[in-house]
């Protein structure tokens, strides 16, 4: 079969016969039709990503939307080392396959699941997110932040702040839901007094794409200089590190602020991830909620890993 195979770590990927895949114990095959290009495919392929493979060639891609035997049409993910999605075909978990929903089309069923469930998830299962609650994406010019703005607000969020790197993008986000901007090009001390500015009001959740300058920025904002009866409880998902991978915490932010800081904790049970899967398959289906597409061909995956895609579009790889 046909595939993005990957020989050497830190280099992309090129158009190859790789052997097909033979199914284990509940495991299914997949006749692959789209599988998205995903800013954590280029990190797993190029070594800096906790779970990058350390035995190669693999086969790239992490999930895509395909057939099952039976015809069925399914989002999968999980494909078993050394198969990815990026292939005519793919082996992975029949607890990781979910049924695509007629009315999405297979670019948006490739391309909105990893980044539209982390984003449900991040808003729903870890940061507890309550209707009315004031909601901060840190990132939100990126395709999951976009989404995020967009699924807080479906929530039931009182109020979203966007904070993004990409002004042009930023100026859109009003049309999905955003009350406010922060633009994140000033100084240290800009960017703390726009965000103290905009978190007059009150903030409940954070959904931190960035970590890194913004965030320290960010915590100076919301740190007290005075001793004062704490009005509500903040809760920080850390899901990125676009802008660093570490941060200074100083202790006055975690004694002053009633603050939480949480991880993603990786991979849900079942159950969790099937109900957000279909929620925001259900909002796709209904038109509330879009991801910009382009398709690429598989044979041309070695130019088109080398791209910069901006302006919230995620590229989708077709064999």
């Amino acid at each position: 079969m046909n595939a993005a195979v990957l020989r050497f770590l830190g280099r992309p990927p090129c158009f190859e016969e790789f052997p097909d895949p033979t199914p284990g114990k509940d495991e299914a095959i997949i006749d692959v039709r789209a599988a998205a290009l995903k800013p954590v495919d280029k990190q797993l392929a190029s070594g800096s990503h906790y779970a990058s493979p350390r035995e190669l060639p693999v086969v790239c891609g992490t999930d895509g939307v395909g057939d099952l035997a039976d015809g069925t049409r399914v989002f999968f993910g999980g494909p078993r080392r050394p198969y990815g999605s990026m292939a005519q075909r793919t082996v992975v978990p029949k607890a990781f396959c979910f049924p695509v929903p007629e009315g999405v089309d297979d670019n948006t069923a490739a391309a909105l699941p990893n980044p539209g469930v982390s984003a449900w998830l991040s808003l729903t299962a870890r940061a507890k997110l309550a209707k009315g609650e004031t909601v901060l994406i840190l990132g939100a010019t990126g395709v999951i932040g976009m989404l995020a703005v967009r699924i807080a607000k479906l929530l039931g969020a009182g109020r979203v702040i966007a904070a993004g790197r990409n002004e042009a993008v930023l100026s859109t986000l009003r049309d999905l839901g955003a009350d406010a901007t922060v633009k994140l090009d000033g100084s240290d001390q800009e960017l703390t007094e726009a965000f103290a500015r905009e978190l007059g009001g009150g903030l409940h959740v954070i959904i931190d794409y960035l970590w890194g300058r913004p965030t320290e920025a960010l915590l100076a904002a919301i740190t007290r200089r005075d001793f004062a009866a704490i009005t509500s409880e903040m809760r920080l998902v850390q899901v990125g590190e676009s802008a660093g991978p570490i941060i200074s915490l100083p202790a006055a932010v975690l004694r002053s602020a009633a603050l939480t800081i949480l991880g993603t904790a990786g991979i849900p049970p079942r159950e969790v991830l099937e109900s957000a899967f279909q929620n925001v398959m259900a909002l796709a289906e209904r038109g509330e909620l879009h991801i910009d597409t382009e398709q690429v061909r598989l044979v041309d995956i070695e130019d088109a890993w080398k791209r910069e895609v901006r302006g919230g579009r995620r590229l989708v790889v077709i064999p």
